[in-house]
């Protein structure tokens, strides 16, 4: 649960931050690109940090250490590959699914727009 829990905020955070920058008006690459490079410095604080949180059990000695030491290497071992998964295959995932949609910008404009359509429809209605 725990490196379920940190490879998917790390990747939420990752692909909302390649849409904001989508609505400024970069393409899909280059907001792919930006985001894994910007949000590259948190996520590998937040792997060093839980990282070195698992190190005691990997240190651990003495009556039940074998037990220990096997979930340690467990989330240590996870958390490189989590790490990899989030760097390298949620950009890659992203500017492969991000092409069939748009920003959301644009969404709101067009929102915007067919409600200014449909109160000129209804102030013209009503005359």
């Amino acid at each position: 649960l725990l490196l379920v829990g940190v490879m998917s905020k790390n990747s939420i955070l990752m692909v909302e931050f390649a849409d904001q920058l989508r609505d400024r008006g970069l393409g899909v690459v280059e907001a792919a690109r930006e985001a894994a490079a910007t949000r590259m410095r948190p996520i590998l604080m937040t792997l060093s940090s839980t990282a070195l949180g698992a190190m005691p059990l990997l240190l651990a000695t003495g009556a039940g250490s074998e037990a220990r030491f096997a979930i340690g290497i467990i989330i240590f071992g996870g958390l490189m590959l989590s790490v990899l998964f989030t760097l390298v295959l949620t950009p890659v995932l992203y500017a492969g699914l991000a092409r069939f949609s748009r920003p959301r910008a644009r969404e709101g404009e067009r929102l915007a727009r067919e409600l200014a359509e449909a109160s000129a429809g209804e102030r013209e209605g009503g005359r």
